[in-house]
Order: C-alpha cells, then structure tokens, then sequence
C-alpha cells in the first residue's frame, strides 16, 4: 500500500465577502484528496458567514479576528497542525485534483519547503507579468513567480518563519499595505527553505487591474521590501528603471493609461524604500 499523502492546512482570510467565499468552499468540496481543515478567519463584525459556512462537508475550523489580512493570517498560523500549509484567497477556486497533485510533490521530496504556482481566470488568462519557466526560487528572482493563493508550504518551513509582518498586506494603515507573501518567502528562502516555482499548480483567481492607485500601494510595498532585507544597491537600481523603463514603452505605444500605472509604482517603490529606510522595520 502506498504512503499516505500528507494533509493540508488552509488558512483562509476573510471580509466581507459571501458569495464569493461559498465559490471556494464548494471547490474544495470537489477536491479529490480529502486530507485537509479549512481555518476561516472572519474579520467581519456580524454573522453574515454563518449561512455560507453551515451544512459543509468540510473540516472547518472558524476563527475570528480584527481586521487586517497579515493579522488574520497570523491568527490562524497559531492553530495550524498539518503537514502543508497553504493560504486561498477567499475569492479563489482551487481546481479539484490541486490538493492531490501537490501532496504528491511534497510526498515525492521530503527536502522540499514549498511550492509556488501561478493564477489565471476563469477563461484561462494569465497576466502577462507571470513566469513561464519552472525555477528553484531565490529572493533575487521570486518576483512574478508567487501570490499568497498560490504558496503552498511545508509546515516545519512555516514554523521558521514565524508570524506574517502585519505593517505589510490589506488592512494595513502604512502606504505599503500589500506584498506580505513575497516577504514571507523571502524570510523562508533566507532561513534555507527550498521553494520551487512550478506554472502548472495553478489557482484560478480574477485577473487585477493595473491602474496607478494599484501601482502606488504595490510599488511601496516593493519598496519597503528591499529596503527590509537590505537587498543590493544593483537590484534597487534595476527595480526602478524596469519602472522606468514601463514609462517610455507605454509612452511610445500611445498607452498613456499604462504609461500612468508604470510612473505611480515608480513613484510608490522611492516612496516605499525611503520611508522603510526611516522607520521602525518589523521582523
């Protein structure tokens, strides 16, 4: 008889939304490995999930927390107790054999830390920006290779890493309130996790809008990143003329909307890796 493959647990950040959190819920009813507990972290300050979450056949375990998406993680990382551990977006689908296939990765290299994938939509579309090229992951080239919906870690990786940084991700009152799962990787590659990107894991999620208000929040929170972990003078450099650089390309293609995005995350990462530099930086 083969091994056991081993469990999940899903810590799942919610506010204010219903329908779409009952979407990711009947997704994870069809998934074909069954070795896994939902952790729902309910932000909300009524009882609207009550309904979505009665009458599941799930292993659910619901929480409640204060708002802010890195403290509602947090809350639930202190209940977590299965082999992997994994972070949906309450507004994702997991398609129904991901689980499957992902506890067979792991159970396949016991060396392994973690597994990134990528998002597409409902139609199949991908943003342009992600990866195509399966790699081991490094904090040089993790960009456009992960989002929180899409990191799947061992358990002894996140006990490494500890608690997600709550001056980082929605909810947030500093400018750089997104990117906390880039900085939880970055902690977990530094501390000697391996982490493998692979685009076939993939978690189907809405594709974002880059308008600039995105740009801004998104460019400080990279800012503040690099700043965090000292990254070198070449990769701030080359970060913010890759803006740059999204300035003129859209500029000359007559795309001034872009032109406006690329200049706001240009603008957000100087103001994101001169604040950092300024103030109290949490672990």
């Amino acid at each position: 008889m083969p091994p056991e493959l081993p469990s999940f647990d899903l810590v799942v950040a919610t506010a204010e939304r219903t329908d779409e959190l009952g979407r990711l819920l009947d997704s994870l009813e069809t998934q074909s490995h069954r070795r896994f507990r939902v952790i729902v972290v309910d932000q909300n300050e009524d009882a609207r999930l009550d309904d979505v979450l009665a009458g599941r056949g799930l292993d659910l375990l619901h929480l409640t927390s204060g708002r802010g998406l890195s403290r509602a993680r947090n809350a639930g990382l202190e209940h977590v107790s299965a082999d992997l551990v994994a972070f949906p977006d309450d507004d994702c689908v997991y398609p129904p054999n991901l689980l499957e296939r992902l506890a067979a990765r792991f159970a396949d290299d016991p060396d392994l830390g973690g597994v990134t994938g990528r998002a597409e939509d409902a139609q199949g579309r991908s943003a342009a920006s992600w990866k195509q090229d399966p790699v081991v992951l490094s904090d040089d080239n993790l960009w456009n290779r992960a989002i929180s919906f899409t990191i799947f870690l061992r358990r002894a990786t996140v006990e490494r890493v500890g608690a997600f940084d709550e001056r980082l991700g929605l909810g947030s009152l500093e400018p750089w309130c997104s990117a906390e799962e880039i900085d939880y990787l970055i902690r977990a590659i530094r501390a000697g996790a391996r982490i493998e990107y692979d685009p076939s894991f993939v978690v189907e999620h809405g594709v974002g809008v880059d308008d600039a208000t995105v740009g801004l929040r998104d460019g400080a929170s990279v800012g503040y990143l690099l700043r965090k972990h000292r990254y070198p003078t070449r990769t701030v450099g080359r970060m913010l003329v890759r803006s740059l650089g999204g300035v003129f390309v859209s500029l000359a293609r007559g795309d001034r909307a872009r032109a406006s995005f690329h200049a706001a995350t240009l603008r957000g990462r100087v103001r994101g890796y001169l604040g950092a530099s300024s103030s109290k930086i949490s672990r």
